[in-house]
């Protein structure tokens, strides 16, 4: 079994406009744009991270947003919702909040004992709210969010699977723990991770594969300290039979893929070196930072992305 990953890292996804995606993030949800910089396969693309002050592990929103790709289906064989944590009693400012900024899709449930808020964001992907006992992780205090109700990072991601028995063997052997089971959801847990520790598998035995497009996960990435655990990780992965690929310097974190048995892409990815390694951490986020084999078209990107105006 690994006993290496402590959690999420970063899930990143897909949209289909830079500016509301960005307006989404950082001025409804309160999060800080941390990076601002281009795909490494498509630098034509933005990558846009959001998290907290720093971008800790375990906080981060990556996106993609490629300019009027249509909006993915709904399905089995993805994250359907990803969990932010926020402090117990902030969910009625939340509520209101959102109300305020025209967000769609608002419900409020009780799941696994935890009052929750769900609500689309602006590609229809379903993000959740969830007051979190004892995570005193600070959150970001950007545009007119208090410390007292900020995102203090993930609390969870859900996986929509058509067959649940091979994850589950994936996830145990990864360091999870199956917690409990509501109806078609089996809560995961890995007990001495980060905050951003849990997985939730609903098992979905008759829908349709998922279709990706703008609101669709990309990959989820799971959290180890460094390249030598991550190395680590990695061939226990590959003894167990999955195929994965080299290490891939993402300039920000190490990272490896590998697709899982029911069809989500998982990356372990190192906390270090941080996204403070190109920029200042007063201004993390604020300049167009490119990858060095990308640098030689900064000129013709910084004419072609489409600006982003704060």
């Amino acid at each position: 079994m690994i006993t290496d990953i402590k959690g999420l890292h970063h899930i990143t996804s897909m949209a289909g406009n830079a500016q509301s995606n960005n307006d989404f993030f950082t001025k409804t949800l309160g999060l800080r744009r941390v990076k601002k910089t281009v795909n490494f396969d498509a630098p034509d693309v933005y990558h846009l991270y959001y998290g907290d002050a720093v971008g800790t592990p375990g906080s981060v929103m990556t996106y993609f947003p490629f300019p009027h790709m249509p909006r993915g289906r709904p399905g089995t064989g993805e994250v359907s919702t990803t969990g932010f944590a926020i402090p117990e009693g902030a969910l009625g400012y939340w509520k209101n909040r959102l109300q305020d900024h025209g967000v769609t899709g608002l419900t409020e449930e009780t799941a696994f004992g935890a009052d929750t808020l769900k609500f689309d964001g602006p590609d229809g992907e379903r993000f959740s709210l969830v007051e979190a006992e004892e995570d005193d992780r600070p959150g970001w205090t950007g545009n007119g969010v208090s410390q007292e109700t900020a995102i203090r990072g993930f609390q969870s991601a859900s996986m929509r699977l058509r067959d649940g028995g091979a994850m589950s063997e994936l996830l145990t052997f990864m360091g999870y723990r199956a917690l409990e089971t509501d109806g078609p959801v089996t809560r995961f847990a890995i007990e001495a991770g980060n905050e951003a520790n849990i997985l939730d598998v609903e098992t979905l035995p008759g829908k349709e594969h998922a279709a990706q497009g703008a609101g669709s996960v990309h990959h989820i990435a799971f959290a180890v300290e460094n390249r030598e655990k991550q190395l680590e990780v990695r061939r226990a992965l590959l003894d167990t039979g999955y195929q994965v690929t080299p290490v891939i310097d993402r300039d920000y974190f190490w990272a490896i893929y590998f697709r899982t048995p029911g069809g989500v892409l998982f990356e372990i990815a190192t906390n270090e070196p941080g996204f403070d390694r190109d920029e200042d951490t007063a201004h993390l986020g604020e300049a167009l930072q490119l990858p060095s084999q990308h640098e030689h078209l900064r000129d013709r990107l910084e004419d072609s992305l489409p600006p982003i105006v704060d």
